[in-house]
């Protein structure tokens, strides 16, 4: 290593935990030792420490220890108290500078001086989860990490538009002299957020460590390691974690200190400024740190030293495209013209039609074209998609119909909500000025249902109809075929078929998770139910989703079979050997990060309770979503406690083992309201009618005393059931 780098790290991290000291005295001087200290909605206290060092930080007293193993660390000789993939006691110095910057952003949060103004500061747990599936399935192939200022702001959105349409996470922040990439972005009225794959996390470079944190927690979460398992973590990261450090101008000592830190965990640096490199591999896939002056090749760069397997849809139209821009949102005063919605008529419909019939790439416009249209107004659409090919089926039809959504909302410019009949989308004035049109729907629909689904579409053919009397003749044929659908998956169960199917896609963080799909329970994730898992394995024989024979029934009530078992050994790598599809108390099927929703045992009410993600509050197991979550995933089997689809609680197969439906007694308020109609008549089946209203929320208690008094009111027949321990 460069001794100017050794250098400059070695003083960074002296400076950083100078730092860190000093904040650490004045806090415990002011609050007192036992003063709380914590992250937001995080169960792995402060991650970094936790991960590497073992270490549960949850008072100012806590954090001593944890100060005294940063400071062993930047010495002369090198440490060996802390694992590390050597180059040099420089990266000792890097790792007490990210345990370093750890407490002095924690203690930035207890005095309430985090997050910074425009930023997002520490990413919580719910969303390191809520962004699982995106970097597992390969639409989201990486996560850059950038820090300083552009020369411009013109080259600071090219920087950024460029990782956008690579489907890659940009966590900007830091500064140079003052000047940040989070200011050049608001400047030009960049739209940053998770869902525009753009986070602004923090103006200085000590907060830098949040997207470090994230990364370790992927690492506790997804791959199932333990705190304290230093080189199980780091090694993790590296292999598993495509992500890196984009230093755009000139790097001060606390830049070199954190870049040591981050290349401990296997993400090199990328800097557009003239500094010595380090090309070796070792602790990196390739070189470790790099430079790249010209600004038009540095996203490239970055891409080849991770190595970084990126895809590009080459769509011509008008408007970028990419999934970054899936969670664009375009107001009422940026609107150009919009369809459905409360708006006017709207629907999209995929039909399976014989290939005779159809061209391959024929878009048709029927009805004015945007530029007939009145800025502002709203008019009647319909996409009618029909397609053809020889492993075509009629079970296809709503998986490709519901690909409309993502494939749509990738256009710069253009918002989709909803489904079938009950679609909604705008177009920008932006994009009108570059010319988008409504036949770029068409082609986008062309390109991307032969990128996705090649291997069962010969021939797509796109008509959009924009008259209200086309819409009006097309909407009883589409909602005849919905109806049918609903129908058709709806009369499935688990005992109709022979053959469930996997889904792998979550091994990629997750090693030993595998989840079983069946038609009366979908993946964990929300996003894959079971014709979506077969249809998958026909456009794919050799990918994440495989049959699964059932064989021979060991035990019908709680969901076990010969086959299942086999297949779970031989695809977790031979550590689970038995799955018990309708039980959460024994044998439970595992879970890995991604999942919607927790079921969780509450023994003093003889039942269960479920909470969702997005729910933030505490629950009655006296823990937030974020806590619970913590030792559900990593892909290990946890009675009690189980990773679920939302949609699962609704199945006649819910924990049926268990008591089914009879045993829930909790959940959020807002889930409870989205699955109303559902539940409402699953309760109906069920015979309890009345079990609806009988099922708490927030509202109504959220402490066990309160909650044992509210079912007891109700009289919830949980209470009366045989014991669940």
């Amino acid at each position: 290593m460069s001794k100017i780098v050794a250098g400059a790290a070695i003083r960074g991290a002296k400076k950083i935990i100078g730092e860190a000291q000093k904040l650490y005295d004045q806090a415990l001087k002011e609050k007192g030792k036992d003063a709380a200290v914590e992250f937001p909605e995080t169960a792995f206290f402060l991650p970094m420490a936790y991960a590497l060092l073992g270490l549960e930080v949850k008072t100012l007293g806590d954090i001593e220890p944890v100060l005294n193993e940063a400071k062993s660390l930047i010495k002369e000789e090198p440490s060996n108290k802390l694992w590390l993939p050597y180059l040099g006691n420089a990266l000792d110095g890097g790792m007490a500078a990210l345990l370093g910057e750890e407490i002095i952003m924690a203690l930035r949060y207890l005095y309430g001086k985090e997050p910074q103004e425009d930023c997002n500061g520490f990413f919580t747990d719910t969303i390191m989860r809520t962004l699982g599936i995106q970097l597992v399935d390969g639409r989201m192939p990486g996560v850059a990490a950038i820090l300083g200022a552009a020369p411009d702001n013109k080259t600071a959105v090219e920087i950024v538009r460029e990782f956008q349409k690579r489907n890659i996470l940009a966590f900007v922040g830091s500064n140079v002299n003052g000047r940040s990439i989070i200011d050049q972005l608001k400047e030009e009225k960049v739209e940053m957020g998770w869902d525009t794959y753009i986070v602004p996390y923090g103006r200085d470079t000590f907060s830098a460590i949040y997207p470090l944190n994230w990364a370790i927690r992927g690492a506790l979460t997804f791959g199932g390691h333990k705190k304290g398992e230093a080189l199980k973590c780091l090694k993790y990261c590296q292999e598993r974690v495509f992500a890196f450090g984009l230093v755009l101008g000139e790097l001060d000592d606390v830049k070199y200190a954190t870049g040591a830190g981050a290349i401990n965990m296997g993400f090199p640096i990328i800097a557009d400024t003239d500094i010595p490199e380090i090309r070796p591999s070792g602790i990196c896939t390739y070189e470790h740190l790099v430079k790249e002056l010209d600004h038009k090749r540095i996203v490239q760069r970055c891409i080849e030293v991770r190595g970084v397997k990126v895809k590009i849809s080459e769509i011509p139209i008008p408007v970028a495209y990419s999934a970054a821009f899936e969670g664009e949102r375009i107001r009422r005063e940026q609107t150009y013209v919009q369809f459905g919605g409360k708006f006017s008529k709207a629907l999209e419909y995929v039909k399976g039609v014989d290939g005779k019939g159809i061209e391959d790439g024929k878009i048709e416009i029927i009805g004015p074209e945007i530029d007939e249209m009145k800025e502002g107004a709203a008019y009647p659409l319909a996409i009618y998609v029909e397609v053809s090919g020889r492993k075509m089926q009629q079970d296809f039809e709503p998986i490709l119909e519901r690909q409309m959504h993502n494939f749509l909302n990738e256009a710069m410019g253009v918002f989709h909500m909803g489904q079938r009949n009950s679609c909604w989308i705008r177009i920008s004035k932006d994009a009108h000025k570059k010319g988008f049109k409504m036949k770029h729907f068409g082609v986008i629909m062309h390109a991307r249902l032969h990128d996705a689904f090649g291997k069962i579409i010969d021939k797509a053919q796109i008509k959009i109809y924009t008259k209200q009397e086309d819409i009006e003749k097309l909407m009883p044929e589409a909602e005849k075929a919905y109806n049918a659908r609903d129908e058709r998956l709806a009369g499935m169960t688990d005992e109709s078929i022979d053959t469930f199917y996997s889904c792998t896609l979550c091994q990629s963080f997750a090693p030993n998770h595998l989840c079983v799909v069946k038609p009366e329970r979908l993946g964990l994730c929300g996003a894959y139910s079971w014709l979506d898992a077969k249809a998958c394995y026909e456009l794919n024989p050799a990918g994440p989703n495989q049959p699964i024979t059932k064989g021979k029934v060991i035990d019908a009530v709680k969901g076990e079979w010969e086959g299942v078992n086999k297949f779970i050994y031989d695809k977790s790598n031979k550590t689970l050997e038995r799955f018990h599809g309708y039980s959460i108390m024994s044998n439970p099927e595992t879970s890995c990060g991604c999942f919607e929703c927790i079921i969780a045992i509450l023994p003093e009410a003889n039942g269960f309770m479920i909470v969702n993600r997005e729910y933030s509050g505490f629950t009655p197991a006296g823990m937030k979503f974020s806590t619970l979550a913590g030792s559900v995933g990593g892909g290990a089997q946890t009675p009690g406690f189980m990773g679920v689809g939302k949609l699962y609680v609704t199945s006649k197969k819910f924990i049926s083992a268990d008591g089914g439906l009879k045993r829930l007694v909790w959940m959020p308020k807002d889930l409870k309201d989205s699955l109303a109609v559902r539940l409402k008549k699953r309760c109906e089946e069920d015979g309890m009618p009345e079990l609806f209203d009988k099922i708490a929320d927030e509202t109504k208690a959220v402490e066990p005393e309160q909650l044992i008094e509210y079912l007891t009111k109700v009289d919830h027949p949980a209470l009366k059931m045989p014991p669940l321990m």
